[in-house]
């Protein structure tokens, strides 16, 4: 018999509160938005729901725009792997923004990918939140 295809479902995407890594409790989302003002720990990310996927192997990606460790090398992107622990998962894909801020605006890509294919993708615009005002100001 033939194995189901997996259903993945992109439930959420944004700024979200505190993430808790030691909790099983995902993240709520407080504002749908691709656009994330460079605030010191401001949380975000995306929320998938994987059905009829149990024991799969997940790729999770963060690609940073660029940002230097203190020696002034790139920043490789944030990978690894999860497995998929159930036929009813939920999972969380996030980050958070930290000091020097300067260094942390631009895109944010974060991807997902299942068997050598890409699942889950959103790039976040993180921005100077003096900008975004300015425009807000401009009417734009």
């Amino acid at each position: 018999m033939a194995k189901s295809k997996p259903v993945v479902h992109l439930h959420s995407y944004g700024i979200f509160t505190t993430w808790d890594a030691e909790s099983k409790k995902l993240p709520n989302i407080k504002e749908f938005t691709l656009d994330i003002p460079a605030e010191i720990d401001i949380e975000f990310g995306f929320t998938v729901n994987i059905k009829k996927a149990k024991g799969e192997k997940v790729r999770y990606c963060i690609y940073h725009p660029n940002i230097t460790d203190d020696d002034g090398e790139v920043l490789e992107p944030f990978d690894g792997y999860v497995y998929v622990r159930n036929n009813d998962w939920d999972f969380y894909l996030g980050d958070t923004i930290w000091a020097p801020i300067s260094n942390k605006v631009g895109p944010w890509r974060m991807t997902l990918e299942m068997n050598n294919s890409i699942i889950a993708d959103k790039t976040f615009n993180v921005f100077n939140h003096d900008e975004g005002q300015f425009w807000k100001r401009r009417g734009c």
